[in-house]
């Protein structure tokens, strides 16, 4: 087309638009008649032309869009599937995942649990070491405290002491310079210090009161002065004795020293001689020195002897009310020949299948009252001392041998306890009570052992007790089973008889013999013991019990590492050894050469039998309940029992007297332990000076012993009659021993021979000496040995050329 044609198309598009923008005008001005406001109509136009350029824009735009996608649709199908491959994929990634995270979780409750059972396992085994940080932090305290304590100074000969603290686990040591003129047995203010040694330490600060006031010992003579040696091993020095202080006294007399003065650090007591008892080499002499040394008193004063002659010496029909009549029961006496005190009497009979066994107890609570002066001296004494020579009872002879002994064919009054026992050793029922009993006969243990081996004389003899004498053996040997079985511990160690001669010299010394007779009476005192104990302890009142505390871990350690050793093992479940395991361990050697030497080790690592108010159980008998009610002729604990059991019978333990007794009892635990070291020891250090003096007879003799210690200064051997000597080191042949304290043996330096626990040696005796109460021993050489001896000696000739 020419350029008209474009103009008049032109034309013609300009005119319709015009009219169409006309049209839109119209129909606007006619949906909008009516209106008030000419401004709004022009808004509302406004606002549809807007409405309607979106709509058409919205339209187009829809249009466009469906048309891209409809053209973009394969390609966003491909990536969608992508996408939902790649959801999957990490979903199954993060199942895995929680999966991990889960059997992680378990795995580490697992270990968690495992670690919390072992943690348990651990820290049971940790109770000991613990208990020792305790101590240890115990002492850490003590160290740091600048407190005062007070206790009981106990000296040696090497110069240092201890100090013995009530509620204290171990004595504290005090050195040679401490001491600030404390003696031996002085009660004392001891101050703590700080050390670095194992043991506290500390130092005496005052001297509350003195312990000993006179001294027993040997006078010697020197330039000018004297000195007295002290029995007493304990006492650290010396007695020095001026001049005109020994009043006569000579060389090589037994004599008794008052102490002036009590010395110090620079300084040696000082005393004045009271009295000679004698030529220190007489071993009678030698005897009184230790009763006097130990305080034993020998004599009762004039008031105890007149209320014991007041004590009639038969019973009055009065005394019988109330009491139990046993007289027609048949019982005996069973003890040794030469006991004179019989406070226990014995009865067996039978029920269908049980036994009822009686153990009598002379009742001497009848006529010793409490407070009485029989009881106060009975108090003091503690118990009877029996030397070789001489006994040393606890109440007047009028009492002990008279109205208190069980004499056969005489009324007497007993405190009885009367068991039912089954067959298999079980206790059933029983009964304690007051009686009247009237014994048959007066048996030994020598005849009744001979009546159980049936020795035609004695069974003729003692007809009419055999029968009861035969069931009493075999209930004997059902307790002891069954007291075995539950872990009792018996030591069976040999004990000393020593025979003298009308003189009073020693005439033989040999074992004690053991017999059915003596286990019999033994295991019927046992049962009446747990009897008596276990019914106070169920009514709760207040009491005095026969306790044996479980040993110390330490000490009990030792034993088991000598034992191992000899190739002796203690089999235990626990960490803590049982008498079971002890009782196993004895059982094991019964015969072998070495059983009496282990006995007596482990005797030695036990701790000592004691009295106390708290029930804590008897750890060599493997009882939980256990008191002394058998001999209150000899021993004031069991006199003290007898007066409680009888208060409870007749509903006299009112609270007042409850009250008395919560008092008294501790004190009375106490004495009576305290009288009863007191006694073996005297009986001991006895038993040495009579040895000596019997063994200075045997000079030069020679003995087949085994060896029962080994220290570091020698070694000790015990010869099949009891006696124990000494070999000293440094007069050993052969070679230069040393002690290893890991073997418990003595062992040569170049020959490497060893002399361990328990070996047999042979010995001749070299010397005795009854004023220190020590036997030297000295060893047969071998053949080996002179030979080693002999190049020895030409070894040291010619390294000198």
């Amino acid at each position: 087309m020419g350029k008209d044609g474009k103009k008049v198309k032109k034309n013609e598009n300009a005119e319709k638009m015009e009219r169409l923008q006309s049209g839109k005008r119209s129909a606007k001005a006619e949906k909008t008649a009516g209106m008030k406001k000419p401004a709004e109509t022009n808004k509302a136009a406004g606002t549809k032309k807007t409405a309607e350029k979106k709509k058409a824009a919205g339209t187009k735009k829809t249009a466009d869009t469906k048309k891209a996608a409809e053209t973009k649709k394969p390609a966003d199908t491909k990536k969608a599937a992508e996408i939902k491959k790649a959801a999957e994929t990490k979903k199954s990634a993060e199942t895995k995942k929680a999966a991990a995270r889960k059997h992680a979780f378990k795995s580490r409750k697992e270990k968690a649990r495992k670690q919390s059972a072992a943690k348990r396992l651990f820290a049971e085994g940790l109770e000991i070491k613990a208990e020792k940080r305790e101590k240890k932090k115990e002492k850490a305290v003590r160290r740091s405290a600048k407190e005062i304590y007070t206790g009981k100074l106990v000296t040696n000969r090497k110069g240092f002491g201890f100090v013995e603290i009530e509620g204290f686990q171990e004595d504290i040591f005090i050195s040679h310079s401490k001491l600030n003129g404390a003696f031996h047995k002085d009660l004392v203010n001891v101050e703590l210090i700080p050390g670095r040694g194992h043991r506290q330490e500390g130092r005496i600060v005052k001297v509350l009161e003195r312990g000993i006031r006179e001294v027993i010992g040997t006078y010697r003579e020197s330039r000018g002065f004297g000195f007295v040696i002290p029995d007493d091993q304990k006492i650290a020095d010396d007695i020095h004795i001026a001049r005109k202080e020994s009043h006569g006294a000579a060389e090589g007399q037994k004599v008794v020293v008052r102490i002036l003065h009590y010395g110090d650090e620079h300084h040696r007591p000082e005393g004045e001689i009271t009295e000679v008892l004698g030529d220190a080499g007489d071993p009678k002499v030698g005897i009184s020195s230790i009763v006097r040394s130990y305080e034993l008193p020998e004599a009762f004063s004039k008031e105890v002897q007149a209320l014991s002659e007041a004590v009639p010496l038969r019973i009055h029909a009065k005394e019988l009310k109330g009491r139990k009549d046993l007289r027609d029961v048949q019982m005996v006496t069973i003890d040794g020949e030469d006991t004179k005190d019989l406070d226990d009497a014995v009865s067996l009979t039978t029920d269908g299948r049980e036994y009822i066994l009686g153990v009598h107890i002379a009742d001497v609570s009848q006529y010793v009252k409490e407070g009485d002066a029989l009881d106060r001296e009975a108090y003091e004494r503690g118990n009877s001392v029996y030397l070789a020579d001489r006994v040393i009872p606890m109440l007047p002879e009028r009492l002990s041998n008279g109205i208190c002994s069980l004499n056969a064919g005489e009324d007497r009054l007993a405190m009885s306890c009367i068991m039912r026992i089954s067959r298999s050793g079980i206790l059933k029922e029983y009964e304690i009570t007051e009686s009247v009993i009237n014994v048959d006969r007066r048996m030994t243990y020598t005849a009744v052992a001979g009546i159980l081996d049936r020795d035609a004389d004695l069974v003729r003899e003692y007809k009419p007790l055999v029968p009861m004498l035969k069931k009493m053996a075999t209930l004997s040997g059902i307790l002891k089973r069954m007291r075995s079985k539950r872990g009792s511990i018996d030591f069976d160690l040999p004990e000393s008889k020593i025979i003298l001669d009308a003189a009073g010299n020693v005439e033989e010394i040999k074992a004690y013999e053991r017999n059915a007779a003596t286990g019999m009476i033994e295991q019927f005192m046992l049962s009446a013991n747990e009897t008596v104990a276990a019914h106070m302890l169920r009514l709760g009142y207040p009491f005095l019990y026969r306790i044996h505390e479980d040993p110390d871990a330490d000490r009990m350690e030792d034993l088991l590492t000598l034992l191992a050793g000899f190739g002796y093992h203690v089999k235990r479940k626990t960490g803590k050894i049982r008498p079971v395991d002890v009782q196993a361990l004895l059982a094991g050697m019964e015969g072998r050469p070495e059983e009496d030497l282990i006995r007596t080790l482990a005797l030695r690592s036990m701790k000592q039998a004691r009295y106390d108010v708290e029930c804590v159980g008897h750890f060599g008998l493997a009882a939980k309940e256990y008191t002394h009610f058998t001999s209150p002729i000899r021993r004031y604990s069991d006199l003290q029992i007898h007066r409680i059991l009888k208060e409870e019978m007749h509903g006299k333990l009112s609270k007042k007297r409850v009250a008395h007794y919560e008092k008294l009892l501790p004190a009375v635990a106490k004495q009576c332990s305290e009288r009863e070291r007191r006694a073996v020891d005297a009986e001991r250090d006895t038993d040495k000076l009579l040895m000596a003096e019997y063994m200075q007879g045997h000079i030069g003799e020679c003995y087949t012993g085994h060896i029962s210690g080994v220290t570091g200064w020698g070694m000790y051997v015990q010869l099949p009659n009891t006696v124990e000597g000494m070999v000293p080191i440094a007069k050993m042949p052969g070679d230069d021993f040393d002690y290893s304290e890991q073997e418990y043996a003595l062992v040569g330096r170049y020959t490497k021979k060893r002399y361990r626990l328990g070996e047999q040696v042979q010995i001749t005796v070299a010397a005795a000496d009854v004023v220190m109460r020590t036997i030297d021993f000295a060893l047969v050489w071998e053949e080996e040995e002179r030979d080693h001896e002999k190049r020895k000696k030409r070894s040291h000739k010619t390294r000198r050329k």
